[in-house]
């Protein structure tokens, strides 16, 4: 694949300021080393939180998690649960983001510090995510949209497999550049082994610690949503996927997966936008225009419309 006809200036310069902090070769690292670059740089593109917007830290059920609320903050919840590969990450490396959503939708948002590898093999991060989830839906009366980038999406897909038949307060969810479980021997993992800021070795990296002695469930939609034996009764779906990403096919799997089983479910794959572009919403026209497209799910869903 030539990057250099589909990728446009700005999004190389967002690429090029990534690898200032977060070099290509940062998942060969200890994992120390990583979530230590990789806070670094988060830190550095962190834009502050929009004005009126409160971000508080505690734990439920022994899961740490920041809400954010402004004084207009409706009875919907969004949860969000963060990338990072299953590794990396945590409530400061999206904590502008959420805090943006908050602002943009009007909703309560709670991000979830879930547990990670290789410390805490799969099912923990999937068992914290449910466990807050099931917090939320306990606490508060109103309706839930579960919201998760990378690694998060395919945790917030997890947490709308095995909700079901439990509520119908879960409306919504979105999924941002998710990795759900897709077959690596074909399509866009092979199409884009190289691209820019997530390459196939990247994936199987963290792959190969997520779970003990690196064997995988099968048929587990709580290890890989694609995975599961049946569709149906799942909440209405919007998948955005990055055009430069080895994950996006992910999207599109899913996305047919959901229709043939009756579900709405939507799929935008983002020309020339590569994995991690959240960061790039205000820098890169292409990124913003897909977060507003976000934002519009968001919304959408939590008024229980269904606009595609």
């Amino acid at each position: 694949m030539d990057y250099s006809k589909v990728i446009d200036q700005e999004t190389w310069a967002f690429i090029n300021r990534t690898g200032d902090y977060y070099p290509p070769e940062t998942a060969t690292f200890p994992v120390s080393k990583q979530r230590e670059i990789y806070d670094l740089m988060c830190r550095e593109f962190f834009q502050g939180y929009p004005d009126g917007v409160t971000g508080e830290t505690r734990q439920v059920d022994g899961v740490n998690c920041r809400f954010y609320a402004t004084e207009a903050t409706t009875d919907v919840t969004i949860m969000y649960f963060h990338g990072g590969g299953f590794v990396v990450g945590g409530l400061d490396s999206h904590d502008d983001v959420c805090a943006e959503i908050c602002a943009r939708t009007g909703h309560r948002v709670i991000s979830v510090d879930y547990r990670m590898a290789p410390e805490h093999h799969h099912p923990a991060a999937y068992d914290d995510c449910q466990t807050v989830t099931n917090w939320a839906l306990a606490h508060y009366a109103g309706p839930v949209v579960l919201v998760g980038d990378s690694a998060g999406g395919n945790l917030a897909a997890a947490v709308a497999h095995a909700s079901r038949g439990g509520t119908n307060r879960i409306i919504g969810q979105v999924l941002i550049y998710p990795v759900l479980g897709g077959k690596m021997d074909r399509g866009s993992y092979l199409e884009h082994a190289e691209a820019p800021m997530l390459t196939l070795q990247d994936i199987l990296f963290y792959k190969g610690i997520r779970c003990k002695d690196g064997v995988e469930p099968v048929n587990d939609p709580t290890y890989a949503p694609l995975h599961d034996l049946d569709f149906s009764a799942l909440p209405p779906s919007v998948i955005v996927s990055a055009g430069c990403d080895p994950l996006s096919d992910d999207g599109r799997d899913y996305r047919d997966a959901l229709l043939a089983a009756g579900v709405p479910a939507v799929w935008f794959n983002e020309e020339g936008l590569v994995h991690g572009y959240l960061r790039a919403r205000t820098t890169v026209q292409r990124a913003a225009r897909s977060f507003d497209r976000i934002i519009d799910a968001i919304s959408a869903l939590a008024r229980r419309e269904w606009p595609y």
